[in-house]
């Protein structure tokens, strides 16, 4: 529960004092792809289906699979910065704040990642909310991985408290991990 207020709280703050830096990101988005949002569906709490928002990264016509299937080719040079800084993940603000997601989780995969869903089921991961960062993105552990990354998640779910929560948080904003990579 007290983590959950977190996300509500700070997520809204989140959003509030970051509104400028959106707008800008959104228009620079139009110019470079035409479509700056980027919604895609993901598996979720319970194996529900949710929406996940980020800014567009890659080209419009990329095939919708996991990262680390995806051609580094496809990503447009703005992309390269907001992924870089980040910023990609921003919108995803809107997902913790209405409860799809937590700012700490197992990364949301997608519907055709089969033997992750396997491996992550098997372990209970989709009991709790997907997050944005969390241990397995602080060790540079991606969705290529299966059995690894539900390990990771599961070790985190089991051992998340308030001190993890903001750990994790803190490592990711100043760079510890990559996040998913291509």
């Amino acid at each position: 529960m007290l983590l959950r207020a977190f996300d509500i709280i700070f997520s809204l703050l989140g959003l509030i004092f970051l509104f400028p830096i959106l707008l800008i990101i959104l228009i620079l988005g139009i110019f470079d792809t035409g479509s700056p949002l980027f919604i895609q569906k993901r598996v979720g709490r319970y194996k529900k289906s949710f929406n996940l928002i980020k800014f567009r990264t890659m080209e419009l016509d990329t095939q919708n699979v996991a990262s680390h299937l995806a051609s580094s080719k496809q990503i447009t040079n703005f992309g390269r910065f907001l992924r870089k800084t980040k910023i990609d993940e921003l919108p995803q603000l809107l997902n913790v704040l209405i409860g799809s997601m937590s700012f700490v989780g197992p990364r949301p995969n997608l519907f055709n990642q089969e033997e992750l869903i396997k491996a992550r089921d098997s372990l209970g991961v989709y009991e709790s909310r997907p997050g944005i960062t969390g241990l397995a993105q602080i060790q540079n552990i991606d969705m290529s991985t299966p059995d690894l990354l539900a390990k990771t998640d599961n070790e985190m779910i089991q051992n998340l408290n308030i001190f993890s929560y903001f750990k994790y948080i803190i490592k990711t904003v100043t760079g510890s991990g990559s996040g998913d990579a291509i």
